[in-house]
């Protein structure tokens, strides 16, 4: 059965990649089911090391913000990883004021955060 999330999930060398197939995430309800498939990629299916590429993302409510802390802790309780790429400037001046870009691993790009978890792609 698809997914109703806008999340596209591939996994690269044990990495898990999850990026976005809406530019858009505000809505309640889409923000509940993309934490709830979220959640279940590390709780169930341990995928702990982990890569969202907001690179499509243009708008980010603040409750979309909200999910990343937990989730960030739950791959770090599990000895993994939450890295976030691809932020446009407009949602990396939103982290830089909330202070999340000090506690969460933030990269450039794809690659720059595959290389945090030691993956080349050639």
């Amino acid at each position: 059965m698809p997914s109703a999330t806008p999340l596209v999930i591939q996994t690269v060398k044990q990495v898990t990649v999850v990026s976005f197939s809406e530019p858009s995430i505000v809505d309640a309800r889409s923000i509940e089911a993309i934490r709830a498939e979220l959640i279940d990629l590390v709780e169930k299916q341990d995928k702990h090391r982990l890569i969202i590429d907001l690179s499509t993302v243009q708008y980010l409510s603040s409750s979309a913000l909200g999910v990343l802390v937990p989730l960030h802790k739950m791959c770090v309780d599990r000895k993994g990883s939450l890295i976030l790429c691809g932020l446009r400037k407009e949602i990396l001046k939103i982290f830089k004021l909330t202070g999340l870009n000090k506690m969460l691993n933030i990269c450039k790009s794809e690659s720059a955060a595959l290389k945090e978890f030691g993956v080349t792609i050639e």
